[in-house]
């Protein structure tokens, strides 16, 4: 008996100010990555898609984005950031 399937990932990339293109207001929005995996025995494997949008986080409206302009504004965002990717851990603090 084999068990396979599918699983999907979302990654939290980035958080811009950017004007919506649904309410045009200046809000900020969340880059997004949608992975999904094929799954062997619930171990994932390999990705079968990717998608990368950005949702305002005013009006909910959400835009899909090619990897390209996805990568462009995580640089954006990148810049600001001192180095760090959103969605990950932050070193604990020590004094």
């Amino acid at each position: 008996m084999i068990i396979f399937g599918t699983k999907g990932c979302l990654y939290q990339l980035a958080i811009l100010t950017l004007v919506c293109g649904g309410c045009g207001n200046p809000a900020a929005h969340t880059l997004r990555k949608h992975v999904t995996k094929f799954t062997l025995f619930f171990v994932p494997l390999f990705p079968l898609s990717t998608k990368y949008t950005t949702q305002c986080t005013f009006c909910g409206t959400e835009q899909k984005v090619t990897r390209e302009q996805a990568e462009r504004l995580r640089a954006q965002a990148g810049s600001g950031d001192g180095g760090r990717t959103h969605g990950q851990p932050r070193q604990p603090y020590r004094s």
